[in-house]
Order: structure tokens, then C-alpha cells, then sequence
């Protein structure tokens, strides 16, 4: 059964407003930079805020974004508090003891597949990841929404915890680098899918890029960046697929349900492989 216009109850639609979800008729279209979006939504977005009004949920469109910094900065100054000295974390206890290593994984310790992801091998790996984190964050989470964009990100680095461990199990694995290339394998998929090919073609010279950096460079975790980056653009498939109506009436939570398997998924290949 097709859905139809939250405004015009009479009239099917198979596009929803890429920021609240709610199915829209062409008449209650308005085309923006990240897609389709309600009256509502439009009306919201262009409200002018100022003072207090700006720290309100309603004030920022990319809530989640700032609030995974937040957290990974903490982290960072965790790692920094518990090691030798300086902004080094190279032998910092907290490293040792929470990032991701096979052999700790395989004994037990499975929280490492995600508390990895919110450590960093010092101030230029954090530096470069948060930048992109925010960069792509502003861009993608006001277009599918925050519910959309926190699961997709979990996923992500999860998959990318599954891609370390696939190629290297035995090396001691840190970085939101998977996340963070799920979210730019999302956001070109997205973009392309929505016909904002322009911006599609900007984001994916700059994951070519990285891509290339991440296959020269010993260093880098190769299976992170390429775990995240697959399940990021499966993910945004499957939210493409849900706003065409091809999950059914029902999309948005179809649509969650199937990116958290994916990151459940991750979760039972990284054990597997341990």
C-alpha cells in the first residue's frame, strides 16, 4: 500500500522529507542542498536564532555530530591524562587496555570493538577525523535525520572494527576512522542518489583521496577505513531504497532495523575472525 501526503491525505507519494521522514506530495516539496523537505521543516530551518536560543536542540541541525566529538575528545584527553607525557598516546594505558587488538577480542573483551573507535594515535589523527566528522556531519545528519545518522555511524564503525580485524587481527587497532568513512560513503551514495551531483562528485574526489592515502600508508588501517566505507554505502542504499518505497508504508523504521543488522552483522564476523 503506498503511502500518501501527511497534508493531503488523498493524494500517494513515494518521496518523505529528508529531514523529519513524513511522506510529501510534489505540491509540499521543497528541493534544498540535502533533499526534499516538508513545509514544516523548511520553515524551521530558516528561522533566524540568536543568543541562548542557538544551544537549543532546535538551534543546531547536526545534534548527534557535535555530541560524537564531544565524546571522542574526551576520550582523546583520557588517553592523554594516562600516558608518559605531552600529547603523545602511543603508550598510554588507556590505549593499551581499550583499543582494538584480536587476541584481547578473542578472550573475552569485546568491548574493544567499539571503545576502539573512540581512540586515536594522537592530536593529528584526532585533528584529521574530527575535522571530517564535522565536515561530513553538517552535511549528511540534517539530510536523513538524526535517528538515521546515529545508527548508520555505530554501524559503520563496527564494520570497520569487523574490516580491521579481518586484515590485520593482530595489530592493535584505534581511530573513528571507520565511522567516519561510512559517513563518506554514505553521503556520496546519498547525494548521487538525490541527484545533487555536484556535491556527490566533491565528496567522492576527497574519499578517492583518502582511499589512496589509506592504501600507501602501512600505518593506516586498510580493513577499517574499507569495513566502514561498505557498510556506510549498503547503509545509504537502504535508506535511498526506504524514501522510493520499496521498504513498504512503514520505511523509516524498516530502514533502521536493517542498518543496525548490518552493524550486528559486523559485530559477529569481528568475533568470528578474533
Amino acid at each position: 500500500m503506498a503511502e500518501t501526503c501527511y497534508r493531503h491525505p488523498k493524494r500517494e507519494t513515494a518521496v518523505s522529507c529528508s529531514s523529519c521522514g513524513r511522506p510529501i506530495c510534489p505540491e509540499c516539496m521543497t528541493p534544498s542542498p540535502v533533499g526534499m523537505r516538508c513545509p514544516e521543516c523548511m520553515r524551521e530551518r530558516t528561522k533566524v536564532r540568536s543568543g541562548s536560543a542557538a544551544f537549543t536542540p532546535g538551534g543546531i541541525q547536526f545534534p548527534a555530530t557535535i555530541v560524537l566529538i564531544v565524546i571522542n575528545v574526551i576520550a582523546f584527553f583520557a588517553e592523554v591524562a594516562s600516558g608518559p607525557g605531552g600529547l603523545t598516546t602511543t603508550y598510554a594505558p588507556v590505549v593499551s587496555e581499550f583499543g582494538l587488538f584480536g587476541p584481547s577480542v578473542a578472550a573475552g573483551e569485546t568491548y574493544r570493538l567499539l571503545t576502539g573507535g573512540f581512540l586515536h594515535d594522537g592530536l593529528l589523527h584526532i585533528g584529521f577525523n574530527m575535522f571530517a566528522l564535522y565536515f561530513l556531519g553538517r552535511l549528511l545528519e540534517p539530510a536523513i535525520g538524526t535517528p538515521r545518522f546515529v545508527v548508520l555511524y555505530f554501524a559503520s564503525l563496527f564494520g570497520g572494527a569487523f574490516g580491521a580485524l579481518l586484515l590485520s587481527p593482530d595489530a592493535l587497532t584505534v581511530g573513528a576512522s571507520g565511522a567516519v568513512f561510512g559517513i563518506f560513503g554514505a553521503a556520496f551514495v546519498i547525494a548521487r542518489g538525490r541527484g545533487f551531483d555536484a556535491v556527490a562528485r566533491s565528496i567522492g574526489i576527497i574519499l578517492v583521496l583518502n582511499l589512496v592515502i589509506s592504501v600507501s600508508n602501512p600505518d593506516i588501517s586498510l580493513g577499517g577505513h574499507l569495513g566502514g566505507l561498505v557498510v556506510g554505502v549498503i547503509s545509504a542504499f537502504i535508506i535511498l531504497a526506504g524514501e522510493r518505497g520499496k521498504l513498504g508504508p512503514r520505511h523509516f523504521p524498516a530502514e533502521l532495523i536493517a542498518i543496525a543488522a548490518l552493524g550486528v552483522v559486523s559485530i559477529l564476523g569481528a568475533l568470528a575472525i578474533a
